[in-house]
């Protein structure tokens, strides 16, 4: 009742397809194809350049510092919140086992 169950494979009955012989080709060389003339490329859209001013660079900078802060302080939230809660578990089982000690001394 408790022991599994294998599926039974069927036995093989021989070869699926037979064996297929590959005989080798020869390789003919070919003429030799002779190279496109190049093509004058067409010019691309004109995009516009990125003027960085002082400003941006202090928005730039201002930006990524804010981001750094923000994800560091929710990482060190998280950190504590679980070494908080593994100290609470940890004084939970502390008196737990104070407790059953007590309950088999009969006090």
């Amino acid at each position: 009742m408790f022991r599994p169950k294998l599926p039974t494979m069927p036995q093989p009955t021989g070869m699926a397809t037979p064996p297929t012989v590959v005989e080798p080709t020869s390789i003919t060389p070919g003429t030799p194809a002779t190279p496109p003339a190049p093509a004058l490329a067409a010019p691309g859209p004109a995009r516009p350049t990125i003027q960085v001013t002082p400003g941006t660079v202090l928005a730039l900078v201002g930006g990524g510092t804010a981001v750094v802060l923000v994800v560091g302080a929710v990482l060190v939230s998280m950190l504590l919140a679980v070494a908080i809660t593994g100290v609470s578990v940890a004084l939970v089982a502390v008196v737990l086992r104070l407790l059953v000690n007590d309950m088999h001394k009969g006090r």
